[in-house]
């Protein structure tokens, strides 16, 4: 990399790393371009090198977290043998992420109301895909049973996001609760949640 693209995406990285800090402080509502911008000491045109707005921006923050989310998502889904590995390594990789990037998901835990709006990014919606594709996979191999794929996909989307906001609503993040509270109740629904708490 020569040394104008090296400074190019040092300047690009510092306009991410401030929105993501911003985000965080001031929520996604309430932020301005020139609050982003203040942040990174980089005079305003720099910014629109870059980026044209907020949305953008939180946009770039979104993907670039999914990027490196779902490999280690995907690869639990792959390994899986059975309908239980299936759904307990992709909860469980899920929110082992969730805990280990604490600064992007405090933006995002920060912004949860502008979050739901904004899961049309690509990279995002790449992953969704990526999910219904090894969904249709493991069913064709037996892994799974032959349900709607698409019906199937947005339950693992819905629970996913709903109990990793709850548990990033509380200190100490535990993973592994969150993991196994939704693996029993999507494989056995609320009826299997009282196991939960026997340690069954």
């Amino acid at each position: 990399m020569g040394k104008r693209e090296k400074t190019k995406a040092e300047n690009r990285q510092s306009i991410l790393d401030a929105a993501r800090i911003v985000f965080a402080e001031l929520g996604y509502g309430e932020t301005t371009v020139r609050d982003i911008i203040r942040r990174t000491g980089l005079a305003s045109g720099t910014f629109y090198n870059y980026f044209k707005s907020k949305e953008e921006v939180f946009q770039a923050l979104m993907d670039a977290s999914a990027l490196r989310m779902r490999p280690r998502i995907r690869a639990e889904r792959i390994r899986a043998g059975t309908f239980e590995q299936f759904v307990s390594g992709t909860f469980k990789a899920y929110f082992d992420y969730l805990a280990q990037d604490e600064a992007m998901h405090r933006v995002m835990r920060r912004n949860s109301g502008s979050i739901r709006v904004r899961m049309d990014t690509p990279e995002v919606v790449a992953g969704f895909d990526e999910m219904r594709q090894d969904i249709e996979r493991a069913i064709s191999q037996g892994v799974l049973p032959n349900v709607d794929p698409d019906y199937l996909t947005a339950s693992f989307v819905g629970i996913a996001f709903e109990v990793g906001d709850r548990m990033l609503a509380r200190l100490p993040f535990d993973p592994a609760e969150a993991a196994e509270f939704s693996t029993k109740l999507f494989l056995g629904g609320v009826t299997a949640l009282p196991l939960v708490a026997q340690g069954k």
